[in-house]
């Protein structure tokens, strides 16, 4: 029996005014990855991919851990759009074998009364065959859990996103500055 559960979640978050813009902090994507995803839990593949292992998730009777790779990449306005590119189900070979795993994101810079936000959204889409056991649980006990689930898991990705963020680009501006009055050109290669 295979069931889609989906989610999408939308920020906006008031910028706080550094002397380097944010647009040049959001054209690093690994930072922006590192401020979603504890830094134990991320490993770099290339320039653009990386592989996120997430908590273990509870859905139903089971316990997964998705593994997901995904492309970050950056535009030249400090656009961010991810996109995943493949995804494993850690424990649990049966669900592995029956999932798919869709999420699609943007976040970009706008400016709005003299001031600079990040506006952005998040879809999140899982398709999976569940195991004969929960074949007897009704469909729509089934879609509330699952979306629920996949509403959890974007809802503490923005709060990551909301302090996390801010507080690694405050940081990442203020050493910036620093190179900035000492006349240093690297202040774009930045890595902090």
């Amino acid at each position: 029996m295979y069931i889609r559960f989906n989610a999408c979640q939308s920020v906006e978050i008031a910028v706080p005014e550094e002397r380097v813009p944010i647009q040049h902090y959001l054209r690093q994507p690994k930072r922006l990855v590192n401020a979603l995803v504890d830094r134990s839990r991320t490993e770099q593949l290339s320039d653009e991919c990386f592989r996120l292992k997430m908590r273990p998730l509870q859905f139903m009777m089971l316990s997964i851990q998705p593994t997901v790779d995904m492309r970050v990449w950056a535009l030249s306005d400090g656009t961010i759009n991810l996109e995943s590119v493949a995804c494993e189900i850690l424990g649990v070979d049966y669900i592995n074998d029956r999932f798919a795993l869709n999420l699609k994101g943007q976040l970009s810079p706008h400016q709005s009364g003299g001031g600079t936000y990040l506006k952005g959204k998040a879809d999140l889409e899982v398709r999976v065959e569940l195991p004969p056991p929960l074949w007897l649980t009704p469909k729509p006990i089934l879609e509330a859990t699952g979306n629920g689930l996949l509403k959890s898991v974007l809802l503490s990705v923005k709060q990551r996103l909301m302090y996390q963020l801010l507080f690694d680009y405050r940081r990442w501006a203020g050493n910036a500055t620093e190179v900035l009055l000492t006349d240093s050109p690297t202040i774009l290669s930045l890595e902090g």
